[in-house]
Formats: C-alpha cells, sequence, structure tokens
C-alpha cells in the first residue's frame, strides 16, 4: 500500500515553492485556503477506486505548481489562489485514502518552503528555487509514469506480499 504523507507533502512543497513567486498579498490567503481545502476534503468520503487517480493527480499538481517558478514575473494572485486550491484537493483526497489525518499534519507545515525560497528569490538568487521545483517536476514525472509500466519487481505488490 502506498502512503500519503509523501506525496501531500511534496505538493505542499511545491505550492510553497510557487507562492514565494506571487505578490506577498496572496501569500496569507493561498496558504490558508491550501489548508481549509486539504483538511476538508481528507474527512470526505472518497471511493477507494481513486486511488490511482488521486496519485497521479498529485503528481500532476507538484508539475503545475513547481513548473510556475519558471515563469516571467511569476504568479499573479488569483493563479497563486487557483494553485493552492488544486493541491488542497490532491493532498486531502490522497490523505483521505491511503493515510490518517496525522500524514496531513505532516504535510501541510511543508507549505512554508514559501519562507526560504522567498528570501531567496528576495536576495536576487532565484536559481536554487528554481534547480529544486525542476527536481520535484522530474521526480512527479517519474512517479506518475511507474503508474503506467507493466508489472516489474519492486514496484508493484507481489504474491509475497
Amino acid at each position: 500500500m502506498r502512503g500519503a504523507a509523501l506525496p501531500a507533502a511534496l505538493v505542499s512543497t511545491a505550492l510553497g515553492l510557487a507562492i514565494a513567486f506571487a505578490p506577498r498579498s496572496a501569500w496569507m490567503s493561498s496558504v490558508v485556503t491550501f489548508a481549509v481545502t486539504a483538511t476538508v476534503v481528507a474527512v470526505l468520503p472518497i471511493p477507494r477506486g481513486c486511488l490511482d487517480c488521486v496519485f497521479f493527480g498529485c503528481w500532476v499538481s507538484i508539475v503545475a505548481s513547481a513548473a510556475t517558478v519558471h515563469l516571467r514575473g511569476g504568479l499573479n494572485a488569483p493563479a497563486a489562489m487557483a494553485l493552492s486550491l488544486n493541491s488542497g484537493l490532491w493532498s486531502g483526497a490522497a490523505v483521505a485514502l491511503a493515510g490518517s489525518h496525522v500524514d496531513l499534519l505532516k504535510a501541510l507545515p511543508c507549505v512554508f518552503a514559501l519562507f526560504p525560497t522567498a528570501l531567496s528569490v528576495r536576495l536576487r538568487m532565484p536559481m536554487a528555487a528554481k534547480v529544486v521545483s525542476s527536481w520535484l517536476i522530474a521526480m512527479a514525472i517519474l512517479a506518475a509514469t511507474l503508474q503506467f509500466l507493466p508489472v516489474t519487481p519492486g514496484y508493484m505488490p507481489d504474491h509475497l506480499d
């Protein structure tokens, strides 16, 4: 069984990186929107058959959020809110299906990657954030494509698990 803490934490981290490139006035509302959305969705009854779709949604959300750090001029406030809603939806859904509420408590603080990222942007050194976001993009693409590979030893449970 796959856990929800890591995907939810990575979604949260990618969102924090993205919000750092948004106007400062959008930070608080984006973080609160993310936390409230993730918490509400985490307690909703989601059918177990949606597990693969939810994990795929997490990986796509990571790619979408992390890619925004490469936009010239960063995000505007409405785009930051949209990313926050999207990230909260997928993080909460992953926790609802494959984790516990403790996993959500582990993942939510990762959005505070916003602060060191914002500091590096303010000091005119955004390259660090862009490198981290590129790593997140590569990792998420790899994780998403593993779902579509034929059964390979080590990736899927077998009769011994």
